[in-house]
């Protein structure tokens, strides 16, 4: 019988829905419309960010569901991320509020530290000029402030090496719950989840049909010749079979769609599993980091040099 993996628990007890619907790229009514579609469905779980631009209809659409009693505040699961330009410990309290304002809530369950990068205050784009240097332990004491308030219910990290989680990790009183980053068949990250296991830190996988990055890049996962072939395999589609193994790997997947059919699809990953001759021959697929963050790395400006000093190697 398949193991159904229909929640992760964290380092603090909470327990985290193993699949989510990513938010990135919808506006407006799309993702006001998405949101109801996708808690009809049976999404409970939903992946924000202050930079996505859609909060506040997010907010619209989730107030609207709870007047009308359709779903509960306590049955959902909300993630945001703290931007880039708000990592000054004062401006950390202020980000989360305007996001609570926007999503018209009391707490979030989990706030991420977006990136490990900063930009000037007031910075949306991600410009040379706007790169400034980083000061990652201040804005995490300012992170465990907002746990320690209960605006936050579990704080975490997205897109940090092993060895950044390290040195944070050595400074936090609250150690991260969660550490966010790209994941999926074509870049599957087994040192990293190890070593997040091993600290305790869930490991959660944006991009999980490899979407985030474009058309071209989504099909470097769903067309990998192993992806497909296991699908076909055990009769599945290959989103479901990446998402599934992610699941099976023990990370939360967050894929994006605003499509009630696609939506349905993504969800169908739980009354069956992967057997582990296939897993095996995932392992097998070269790999690839699909979403780089170059617009992180300047020769002259910010802290980092190279794509490798951003990842500390690990690309």
């Amino acid at each position: 019988m398949a193991n159904d993996i229909r929640f992760f628990e964290l380092n603090t007890g909470a327990k985290m829905p193993s699949v989510a619907l990513g938010t990135y790229g919808a506006k407006h009514r799309i993702i006001e419309n998405a949101i109801a579609t996708s808690i009809k469905v049976g999404y409970r779980h939903f992946d924000c960010a202050s930079i996505y631009g859609n909060e506040k209809e997010i907010g619209s659409a989730l107030k609207k569901l709870f007047s009308d009693g359709v779903v509960k505040r306590e049955d959902i699961w909300i993630t945001s991320k703290l931007w880039c330009a708000d990592h000054l410990p004062n401006d950390v309290p202020k980000a989360l509020n305007r996001t609570l304002q926007d999503l018209q809530l009391d707490y979030v369950d989990l706030y991420l530290i977006h990136w490990p990068a900063s930009l000037k205050k007031g910075s949306i784009a991600v410009k040379p000029e706007n790169l400034t240097q980083l000061d990652i332990h201040s804005t995490w004491r300012a992170m465990e402030a907002l746990y320690d308030s209960g605006k936050a219910r579990n704080i975490g990290v997205s897109n940090f090496s092993m060895k950044k989680l390290a040195d944070l990790l050595e400074v936090a009183r609250i150690p991260p719950a969660v550490n966010q980053v790209e994941c999926h068949p074509v870049w599957q990250q087994p040192v990293l989840h190890s070593f997040c296991q091993s600290k305790g830190i869930h490991l959660s996988g944006y991009s999980p049909l490899g979407s985030q990055g474009g058309e071209d890049v989504r099909r470097k996962v769903l067309d990998n010749h192993v992806v497909s072939m296991v699908a076909k395999n055990l009769g599945k589609t290959p989103a479901q079979m990446a998402l599934r193994w992610g699941l099976q790997m023990g990370h939360s997947v967050l894929p994006k769609s605003i499509s009630e059919a696609r939506m349905k699809e993504n969800l169908d990953v739980f009354d069956w599993s992967i057997p582990e001759d296939l897993i095996a021959k995932l392992s097998e697929i070269p790999q690839e980091k699909l979403v780089k963050g170059s617009e992180f790395v300047h020769e002259a400006c910010g802290p980092y040099r190279t794509l490798e000093q951003l990842w500390d190697g690990e690309v």
